[in-house]
């Protein structure tokens, strides 16, 4: 491994060398079962619980597309601005790993399903076109184990095992153009593009782009060459990098190592490397395989995919509404030759997104920044959607909800699989209404989050209501006046502040169940 005592500053590389990138993304989609076969495809199950002979590759089994895993391939196609083929077709991809149980991949070669995209970011004031060469679709590999030693890898361990029930599932591969002339801002642009690309994928539904679950990886390929020069450089691949922050130390550290390597008078090896997410350095992998090392060859169980404009423009229609921006959006398809369809309009970035919704919601920079950074905009959005306001749907996603993930050790995009936005628009209402406060509020999202039930059932079930019976709270108000007359007393003399005494007794005597900003009232009236 390459040596921090080795590396050239990046400041100083950026003197003599320009750097190319090009990202790779692999996305598993979110349908409900594989690529080929009816398997499902639930995250964490019971390791080979979720396969057959297809996915096992047995002898004498036959695949079948799925058809929604074509449409959400188009969806992510028609998002990237991308032209879609009129007529595709799969291909084997030869190679031999433990976890492809049919020593080949279905994947796509030469007749991807949508090609010649872009993608535009925002990096440092400047908007950098991130060009997509390629969309196309295969099935995932399974998942080896590595049982013993210290890396998790298989040098060292003592074992390996092998889980299946990844083999299979609907995989897609978005692949970059070459993105050059960005200099210092390479590792930055490599960095929001995922981002921009992760967001724009959560808001189509196609997954639920998970990172530390494996469900979005990327792989980020580096070159460099002297500054004034006609030719790229041999380029590095390192692999699976799963998350953003990774992304963009990845991209830095090869630039800094090929850069060492190349002052030295040494030359860049076209290899694969892994990326260490301890020290963010990467170690060389295996040689680079070019395409003739994979013997593609047409998938001769497999008819091929034709599209027809007419079914694109339905998932186009679908895509508009579901994107939620410019309802007066014309889709039309445009013949564009043997290649297929490119439409007169495209959906803009996520970035233009974000400001489309921080105009229309009124919230400041500072809050949709943090409703992004939160991975939050999705679930806000959809809260908003049920009639809440935008500031009280963040407030309760940055608030409450947020805390639980954390304390619970997961993310808000998996706890809203359980507290979803139409339960939280329901607390929202039942807050705004007076049948609740925030600290019965609290208390429902964590039952709901138990499993307890929908909000209604929960508050009637445990009896969570605001005391609403004037009677009951004046008597508390009362009790708390007796019980602190030297607060009281301060209160009669003018100091009002005190009232918080007297209401912090009321709130604990109720269980919570007041109206605070009516407790206060009550005591000041009666004080008067």
């Amino acid at each position: 491994m390459t040596s921090t005592e080795t590396l050239v500053p990046f400041a100083e590389t950026m003197e003599r060398y320009e750097p190319v990138i090009g990202l790779e993304t692999h996305v598993e989609l979110g349908t409900r079962t594989k690529m080929f076969c009816g398997c499902t495809t639930t995250f964490g199950a019971e390791p080979n619980s979720q396969v057959c002979p297809v996915c096992l590759g047995l002898p004498g089994s036959l695949p079948v597309v799925n058809r929604m895993a074509i449409e959400y391939t188009i969806r992510i196609g028609l998002a990237l601005n991308c032209a879609i083929a009129e007529w595709c077709r799969f291909a084997r991809k030869n190679y031999f790993y433990p976890d492809m149980p049919k020593n080949f991949q279905i994947s796509q070669y030469d007749e991807p399903l949508c090609t010649d995209g872009y993608l535009d970011v925002d990096v440092n004031g400047k908007t950098v076109r991130v060009g997509i060469e390629r969309v196309h679709l295969e099935e995932d590999t399974g998942k080896s184990l590595h049982i013993g030693g210290a890396t998790g890898r298989i040098h060292g361990a003592e074992y390996s095992l092998v889980d299946y029930n990844r083999a299979g599932i609907p995989l897609v591969e978005i692949v970059t153009k070459p993105i050059a002339g960005t200099g210092a801002d390479a590792p930055a642009v490599a960095r929001t593009y995922v981002t921009d690309l992760r967001d724009l994928l959560r808001s189509l539904h196609v997954s639920d782009v998970r990172m530390e679950e494996g469900s979005l990886r990327c792989d980020v390929n580096v070159s460099l060459a002297p500054r004034g020069s006609s030719r790229w450089g041999k380029r590095t691949e390192t692999k699976n990098v799963n998350s953003l922050r990774s992304v963009q130390r990845a991209v830095e550290f090869e630039i800094e190592r090929q850069a060492a390597v190349l002052d030295a008078g040494g030359r860049v090896i076209q290899e694969t490397r892994h990326f260490y997410e301890e020290t963010a350095t990467t170690t060389a992998g295996r040689s680079k395989e070019e395409a003739q090392d994979y013997r593609y060859f047409p998938e001769p169980d497999l008819v091929p995919v034709a599209p027809s404009s007419e079914w694109v423009k339905e998932i186009g229609d679908r895509l508009i509404a579901l994107l939620q921006i410019k309802p007066q959006f014309e889709f039309v398809p445009v013949k564009i030759g043997p290649s297929g369809y490119r439409f007169e309009n495209n959906f803009g970035s996520p970035s233009t997104r974000f400001k489309h919704f921080q105009a229309q919601w009124g919230l400041p920079q500072a809050e949709m920044d943090a409703i992004r950074n939160a991975d939050a905009f999705e679930v806000v959005k959809d809260t908003v959607a049920t009639g809440t306001s935008p500031a009280a749907a963040a407030k309760w996603w940055l608030g409450e909800i947020a805390r639980l993930a954390n304390d619970r050790g997961t993310s808000l995009t998996s706890l809203s699989q359980i507290i979803t936005p139409t339960r939280v628009g329901r607390i929202d209402k039942l807050v705004s209404s007076g049948r609740l406060n925030d600290r019965l509020a609290r208390d429902v999202i964590h039952a709901v989050a138990d499993g307890e039930g929908d909000p209604d059932e929960i508050v009637k079930a445990r009896g969570l209501a605001v005391v609403s019976d004037e009677g009951a709270l004046t008597a508390a108000v009362d009790e708390a006046i007796a019980a602190n007359p030297d607060v009281a007393a301060r209160i009669r003399d003018g100091r009002v502040a005190a009232a918080g005494v007297l209401v912090g007794a009321v709130m604990k005597a109720t269980s919570g169940q007041a109206d605070a900003a009516r407790v206060r009232a009550l005591i000041l009236q009666r004080l008067s």
